[in-house]
């Protein structure tokens, strides 16, 4: 029996640096963990094979040296977080692969890492079908979670951009509900909206008790308003849409570049601290703005191409290259981005206490 305290905070899913090749280049990565950590002023997990780490454009091979990579280099880490007195970094691991088979040897690597957590968006399996959803966690995983030594908590992850095709948008909540029975079933990581969440939590609250599943918003900027106190009503809502249960962490992208930042607009939310939370969301935000482009009449998102770009400006990484089907930078764009970012970290060197800006 597992006995695992659910971690709040931030959660960072970080980017893959790859070569022309889609491979990854391990030095650099290792950077980026690192970065991210942030001396413990950043991330409190990290979460590796992510969508913002490109586990869908990448081979299995390669996601299994990325969990390799960040399994060993935070527990360099926490070597040194424990001798300077701070808390450690939890390493989650996305399992995800093409099909039930990697989503298994995934797993199994993760077991022998002893990973700190595993993660698994079940509708992204192309070879999983729906009715077969519940008996593949029951029976396949299962198996091997039982038969390990050390056995890890497993976190369900949605979200409709990668789901395989022909699937719902969002896992339905009868299955959620059947998947929280699994004692080793921790909670769900959730880019959606706000009453999705809701379902999630009234669901497993069937088999768990508070304090045994914890929801993680996937939408980062949701944080911003859902914890700020405006008044009895809108907390009732919040109470009713939650069954008493809020989310316990953020999931955040952007914390890639800016994880003391990220961490901080955490707190202030958590806290209710409206002053700050304005002042944190006006610079989370306003980087989020320099990522999207104006092509033709459109206006595009390159949040990922941009979070590499950054990191590389910043010194942290060399190559910024993201994997064959993502949206890459223009070198029109490049250069938009550079001078809105670089202006971007003045302006938050001015704004915000020393202590709470990123270090590189």
């Amino acid at each position: 029996m597992l006995n695992y305290v659910l971690r709040k905070g931030l959660n960072v899913p970080t980017v893959t640096i790859l070569d022309d090749a889609a491979r990854v280049i391990e030095d650099q990565q290792r950077r980026v963990f690192r970065h991210v950590i942030q001396n413990g002023f950043g991330a409190d997990v990290i979460f590796a094979n992510g969508t913002t780490g490109e586990w869908n454009r990448i081979t299995n091979a390669e996601r299994q040296r990325v969990m390799q990579i960040a399994v060993d280099e935070t527990q360099q880490i926490n070597t040194e977080l424990f001798t300077a007195g701070r808390m450690p970094v939890e390493v989650w691991c996305g399992l995800n692969g093409d099909t039930k088979q990697e989503v298994l040897e995934n797993l199994d690597l993760a077991l022998q890492l002893n990973a700190d957590a595993a993660v698994i968006a079940p509708l992204a399996i192309q070879d999983l079908n729906e009715n077969d959803l519940v008996r593949f966690f029951q029976r396949d995983l299962n198996d091997l979670l039982e038969r390990a030594p050390q056995p890890i908590p497993v976190f369900l992850y949605d979200n409709a951009d990668i789901n395989a095709a022909g699937r719902t948008d969002h896992i339905r909540t009868h299955l959620v509900k059947e998947l929280s029975r699994l004692p080793w079933v921790y909670g769900i990581k959730v880019s959606a909206a706000r009453q999705v969440l809701g379902n999630y939590t009234k669901a497993a609250m069937h088999f768990k008790q508070p304090g045994e599943w914890g929801i993680y918003i996937g939408n980062a900027g949701l944080i911003f308003e859902w914890y700020r106190p405006t008044g009895r009503l809108r907390a009732s809502w919040n109470e009713f849409l939650l069954n008493d249960t809020l989310p316990i962490g953020v999931i955040s992208g952007p914390g890639n570049v800016l994880p003391r930042e990220w961490q901080k607009a955490w707190r202030v939310c958590w806290a209710g601290d409206e002053e700050l939370t304005d002042l944190y969301q006006s610079v989370c935000e306003q980087f989020e703005q320099a990522c999207f482009f104006q092509e033709g009449s459109q206006k595009v998102g390159k949040l990922l191409a941009c979070f590499k770009y950054a990191l590389m400006l910043d010194g942290v990484i060399e190559s910024s290259g993201v994997a064959p089907g993502t949206p890459a930078l223009t070198s029109e764009q490049q250069s938009q981005f550079k001078e809105w970012h670089l202006t971007l970290r003045d302006d938050r060197a001015r704004k915000l206490p020393a202590l709470w800006q990123t270090k590189t």
